[in-house]
């Protein structure tokens, strides 16, 4: 028989397994609420990532850029006068700063009548040359007529002297002749064989064809007189001529001067276009249209050819650069659509597309890129610049300034690359 302790220990022990049983029905009831209900929140998750994550690669270091026109002065000088502040919004071509022009203002005015004076020598050169040639045209003309007609002449004086020796020499034998045949008359008369009349008339012969002779030898004598003048006409219409030509070697020489004054003329030109160009440069206008920042110079400061004084922001054409992980551009593209949210209007969204992926890492063009084949090496995760052209127009409520902190989320998904307009 079981003493009363123990059965008060079994009493107990029954009531709390009669008290148990309906715990553990109603837990049982309760699980698979528990797991629907999770098994709902999984699905909203999943959709959400599949939505919203999946195919999106995003990034927090990201920022607005701009390529602005660094402005600065081509000539040096003082500056007369400001006409810009900064934040003030230029248009392309707008007078930003005017230097004290009076320095270039000299050099335009020197250039101009140093080209005046050359421009007088060269039609000068150009008169002389113009009457010179006249001259000496005709100075080859008349000794080239010259020395055709003495060439005439010449041809002609030595025909007739060829024809008056012929000549002589025939009267030369005609006097032999006659002198012959005087003498033997003269012998015949002696002889008492023929009369007086025939020897006078052989006398008469004789006397004729001497003096026939002797005209001949006077004309022989002045036609070749003639023929030596006739001659020296040649050599000085030849001398003549050949002056002449030397002349016109002269005038080639004038004519290479004249070229020489042209050519200064062209380089004095040049001179006087550089002068005015510079006289140009005293007037500095905006390369592009934007906002003036980061102006440093005041009326009266003596500037420096090169030196940056001012920049000019067109923050009508600002873009974004994204740098994203290398793990995080494998479905990167360009022409992928991107959004992006800046830090200054939380409530507002940009929309964009990659315009293009840089060619390296921020840190390969670094001013000391990493040396990864020395030391040791702990590999880093590196960051790639994307640049990201932001859908035109841009809203005037919402401008962007170069430097925000973005962020910016690409759609990996698409894969149609649409041009950047």
């Amino acid at each position: 028989m079981n003493t009363l302790p123990e059965k008060k220990k079994q009493e107990e022990g029954d009531d709390s397994i009669r008290r148990g049983k309906p715990r553990t029905y109603s837990l049982r009831r309760r699980w698979p609420l528990l797991g629907l209900i999770i098994l709902v929140l999984a699905a909203l998750v999943g959709g959400y990532w599949w939505v919203f994550l999946h195919g999106r690669v995003t990034t927090e270091d990201a920022y607005i850029h701009a390529d602005v026109a660094s402005i600065s002065s081509r000539v040096p000088g003082s500056v007369l006068s400001v006409l810009v502040h900064n934040d003030q919004s230029v248009e392309k071509g707008g007078v930003l700063v005017e230097l004290d022009p009076k320095d270039y203002q000299i050099s335009v005015a020197l250039a101009e009548a140093g080209l005046a004076r050359i421009e007088a020598d060269i039609k000068a050169a150009e008169a002389n040359i113009s009457l010179v040639d006249s001259q000496i045209q005709a100075q080859i003309q008349s000794a080239q007529e010259s020395l055709e007609k003495a060439g005439d002449e010449e041809q002609a004086k030595y025909q007739q002297m060829r024809e008056l020796e012929k000549s002589r020499l025939a009267a030369r034998a005609e006097l032999t002749e006659a002198e012959t045949n005087y003498k033997r008359i003269q012998r015949l008369y002696k002889n008492k064989a023929i009369s007086k009349q025939a020897l006078d008339e052989a006398e008469t012969l004789r006397k004729k064809d001497e003096a026939d002779l002797k005209a001949l030898d006077a004309s022989v004598q002045a036609t070749d007189a003639s023929l030596k003048a006739s001659r020296k006409d040649i050599d000085e219409a030849r001398t003549q001529l050949e002056l002449a030509q030397k002349d016109r070697i002269k005038l080639e020489v004038q004519r290479h001067q004249l070229a020489s004054l042209k050519a200064q003329g062209d380089e004095m030109r040049g001179q006087l276009d550089q002068a005015k160009l510079q006289l140009s440069y005293c007037t500095i206008k905006a390369p592009i249209s934007g906002v003036v920042a980061q102006k440093d110079i005041q009326v009266g400061d003596r500037i420096k050819t090169g030196q940056p004084f001012m920049a000019v922001v067109p923050l009508g054409d600002v873009y974004v650069e994204a740098n994203f992980k290398e793990t995080q551009l494998t479905n990167v593209e360009i022409g992928q659509p991107v959004i992006i949210k800046a830090d200054t209007y939380p409530d507002y969204t940009f929309r964009g597309r990659v315009e293009s992926i840089g060619a390296g890492t921020g840190a390969a063009f670094s001013l000391l890129p990493p040396e990864n084949a020395t030391g040791n090496w702990i590999k880093v995760v590196r960051r790639i610049p994307v640049r990201v052209h932001l859908e035109r127009p841009l809203p005037s409520q919402y401008p962007l300034r170069i430097g925000l902190s973005l962020e910016v989320s690409i759609d990996t998904r698409k894969h149609d690359r649409q041009p950047i307009e």
